[in-house]
């Protein structure tokens, strides 16, 4: 069993538009930055041309995965940008030449499962191929020696507002079938299992029009309770397992359907990672749509682009459980784990009452600590550590469940930093 409640639903504001596209920003300003990690090789220099591809940042220490430019132009500065976590970060300005120049020329490659997986692994590598939730390298979890038995396709989208992943399957289906295929080939994997929530409906009938020739790849369906996206949830949920640090050492890979399409572009087209689709949303939007960004872009141009209801407008970058209201609009970019981004007139406040010791929080914590605990113990290091504050994922479950509307989440990050 795992712990979650039912959220409520705001997709069919978003969910039934095709893609658009927003691919002509001025500037864009790519974040030096891969996952959490911000210790980066910067490879140009103010005055250089870059093309569409081309390497500006490496990861060092062990994962030097390449950071890429989304576009052709010229390296014009180096400042600071708000990411999507709402801390400050260095990025590389590039002043587009709206050319889309490339600098090896693009290769179709017709049958993306002929790969040997030692060519796999480095050309998701060399594209910079991440997680496009969380930033860790995708390779990583195909560079081992355990037998990777399970693929799991995570397409649960549980909160409130994301439906990026959807819009992504709905038009590209075949395209994510024949990845998820060849992935299953190139690393001999046994099968792959798709995680849909099971009253999605229109996304299943949507798979199962597509996947009958895909004799590996099974739908599965997991109950509509947020977190039950988090990896460790889904994979207890569908397997019955449980696992130290990473699925793999169960013999078990994780990926969403946006990583998987990434995985696609690399693999049929060498296609570095510099674009990702983004769902923006909210009341504060006219015309809510998921659009196609190129990382590095301003969210305030396509927010504009798309058309504000009112000109005060509040922003969180992400969904609402784990997303940063945003105070300086005008400063955060699009980056590779931004998929959402909620436009609303007005921004609800709750007035925090007395903690009414209900036990709620503990109730439904879904790595089971105990976030009041936490929070009456804010000064004891010691008292925090048997607490287990290191196994908090910043779900938001404990705000938005505690009835004094305490927030408990932004208590455990601040206690977390210290």
């Amino acid at each position: 069993m795992v712990r979650g409640v039912k959220l409520p639903k705001f997709k069919s504001i978003s969910k039934n538009k095709r893609i658009g596209f927003y691919n002509k920003p001025n500037f864009v300003y790519i974040p030096l930055i891969s996952g959490n990690d911000e210790d980066i090789t910067i490879t140009v220099k103010k005055g250089d041309y870059v093309y569409k591809g081309s390497v500006i940042g490496r990861r060092k220490g062990n994962f030097k995965i390449p950071i890429n430019s989304s576009i052709s132009g010229t390296v014009i500065d180096y400042v600071q940008k708000t990411y999507s976590n709402g801390k400050k970060v260095k990025c590389v300005v590039i002043e587009n030449d709206f050319k889309e120049k490339e600098e090896i020329k693009k290769v179709v490659n017709k049958k993306i499962n002929e790969y040997t997986k030692e060519e796999f692994i480095k050309t998701i590598k060399d594209c910079g191929v991440v997680g496009m939730g969380s930033g860790y390298p995708t390779y990583l979890k195909y560079e081992t020696e355990n037998k990777i038995n399970t693929l799991i396709i995570n397409c649960t989208e549980c909160s409130s507002y994301v439906t990026s992943d959807y819009v992504l399957l709905v038009e590209r289906c075949e395209e994510i079938l024949e990845t998820i295929d060849a992935m299953l080939e190139i690393n001999e994997i046994d099968k792959a299992l798709i995680a849909v929530r099971k009253n999605d409906l229109e996304l299943l009938n949507i798979l199962n029009s597509f996947i009958g020739t895909y004799l590996k790849i099974k739908i599965v369906t997991v109950p509509d309770i947020y977190p039950i996206g988090w990896e460790r949830n889904l994979v207890k949920y569908i397997l019955g397992i449980n696992y130290n640090e990473m699925p793999i050492e169960k013999g078990v890979v994780v990926n969403n359907v946006s990583t998987i399409y990434a995985i696609y572009e690399s693999l049929k087209y060498n296609k570095p990672l510099c674009e990702r689709i983004i769902t923006f949303t909210g009341d504060g939007i006219k015309k809510p749509q998921n659009v196609y960004v190129k990382i590095g872009t301003p969210l305030i141009e396509i927010v504009n682009k798309i058309g504000k209801t009112t000109s005060n407008i509040n922003m969180i970058v992400g969904e609402p459980m784990m997303g940063k209201y945003i105070e300086d609009i005008e400063d955060v970019i699009a980056t590779t784990d931004t998929s959402c981004v909620i436009i609303l007139k007005e921004l609800q406040q709750n007035k925090e009452t007395e903690c009414i010791r209900c036990g709620q929080c503990t109730k439904n914590c879904p790595v089971k600590i105990s976030p009041v605990l936490i929070k009456d113990n804010q000064n004891n290091k010691e008292k925090l550590k048997q607490l287990n504050i290191d196994k908090c994922i910043h779900c938001g479950l404990c705000s938005y469940i505690c009835p004094a509307k305490i927030d408990l989440r932004s208590i455990i990050e601040k206690v977390g930093d210290k």
